[in-house]
């Protein structure tokens, strides 16, 4: 298995207009073979922005790296940024990509 993250600094007050592009976007992740699943993580405040973290897991890396390579990819992060023009972020975001090497589930887990 293999999880892709990315991390965003998001400005302060900008976290409603940060979490309604993400609501209303089109994933397409769901028709990627090898998607497994996608979260949207809010994490904590800092002075001046609130950190999130978008998470999907994927069966190997090599079905995320034909994730980045595919046409849904492009039109999925074509609308990624906010539409006022204004960056809702510091910085870029930051990613981070990792082979799970081992895990463990509750059995009765949905």
């Amino acid at each position: 298995m293999f999880i892709a993250m990315n991390r965003f600094q998001v400005k302060k007050d900008a976290e409603t207009a940060f979490e309604t592009v993400w609501a209303t976007r089109e994933s397409y992740l769901g028709s990627m073979p090898g998607f497994v699943e996608f979260h949207l993580l809010k994490g904590p405040e800092a002075e001046d922005h609130t950190l999130y973290s978008s998470h999907t897991s994927w069966v190997d890396k090599a079905a995320f790296e034909a994730w980045t390579r595919s046409e849904e990819f492009r039109r999925a992060h074509a609308r990624a940024d906010n539409r006022t023009g204004e960056s809702l972020y510091l910085g870029h975001p930051k990613f981070e990509g990792f082979e799970v090497i081992q895990s463990e589930r509750k059995a009765a887990a949905a």
